[in-house]
């Protein structure tokens, strides 16, 4: 009888365990990255050397796939002011999200989107309206151009330009 009950539990643990799993994994959620939208940003994607606009170096940066469908950033300046990001396509907003936070406690929110020729993010970075454009440079490096607006996004000033070059190897 012993034996019994705990064949019954047994077998009722591995059918709640398959259950969960299914629902965690469903064939719909497991295909859902394989839209190109979620790969609109994977040019993004690598190790990074990041510099100015001068030509000086200021960042290293590795961007890495995660998640299946998400991008995370692991900006790590010269200065020692660390941060990251973690970005996706939202496809019930039809738009790219990025959630921002570095160590010095700021964080941020952008939105937009792939606009046919580069990633378009805009959000509140402190007190200012941020745009950031991603675009891809015919020699695989990747510039980074931000902007600023205190009128609400009626106008807009130059605030960053960064070059994204692969990074070179350690020694």
């Amino acid at each position: 009888m012993l034996a019994f009950h705990i064949l019954v539990l047994l077998s009722a643990a591995q059918t709640a365990t398959t259950g969960a799993a299914a629902a965690v994994q469903t064939p719909d959620a497991a295909a859902a990255c394989t839209d190109a939208k979620y790969h609109q940003f994977d040019f993004w994607v690598g190790r990074w050397d990041v510099y100015g606009p001068k030509g000086r170096q200021v960042a290293h940066s590795l961007i890495e796939k995660v998640y299946g469908c998400g991008i995370r950033e692991n900006w790590m300046p010269l200065n020692n002011q660390n941060g990251g990001s973690l970005s996706i396509y939202v496809p019930a907003e039809k738009r790219w999200e990025q959630f921002w936070i570095d160590s010095s406690g700021s964080r941020a929110i952008f939105t937009g989107g792939w606009n046919g020729s580069a990633m378009v993010i805009t959000g509140k970075w402190g007190g200012p309206l941020v745009r950031m454009t991603y675009t891809k440079n015919a020699d695989g490096s990747v510039r980074q151009f931000g902007q600023q607006s205190t009128d609400a996004g009626k106008t807009w000033a130059p605030s960053f330009d960064f070059t994204y070059r692969p990074a070179k190897p350690a020694d």
